[in-house]
């Protein structure tokens, strides 16, 4: 395993890694919280700019790693509130082109720092 480290996207807040290349040429992006790296806080706004956030930040991860969201074969996202489901899609749809990844949506309780996304992505080298 190696990790994978860039100042592009918000640092890990516990011990893991922002993203981890196996030798079997996956790349697991940890979940990416709304964190503008620049300013340590969340965008202002709803869930529509958390989205963007939390997939620039992964975007960052992947380009670190020599990849894109090309590369992209599952996401996970998390939301506070399945209702911001269709506004998250339409960020989200933004991002991805045809084959789009396997995906999941779940709703949580919470999640850290109050953040109303989080996503987590695997991709393939």
């Amino acid at each position: 395993m190696k990790p994978i480290q860039t100042n592009a996207a918000p640092a890990a807040i516990g011990p893991y890694s922002q993203a981890i290349s196996s030798a079997a040429g996956l790349v697991f992006v940890s979940g990416q919280l709304p964190i503008n790296p620049e300013t340590g806080a969340f965008p202002e706004g709803g869930v529509k700019e958390q989205t963007r956030q939390s997939l620039l930040n992964a975007k960052a991860i992947l380009e670190e790693a020599g990849l894109g969201l090309g590369n992209v074969v599952k996401t996970t996202v998390f939301l506070a509130d399945m209702g911001d489901f269709a506004a998250m899609n339409e960020v989200y749809s933004q991002f991805f082109t045809a084959p789009f990844p396997a995906r999941s949506a779940v709703a949580v309780k919470t999640l850290p720092k109050g953040a109303l996304v989080e996503i987590e992505c695997i991709a393939e080298k």
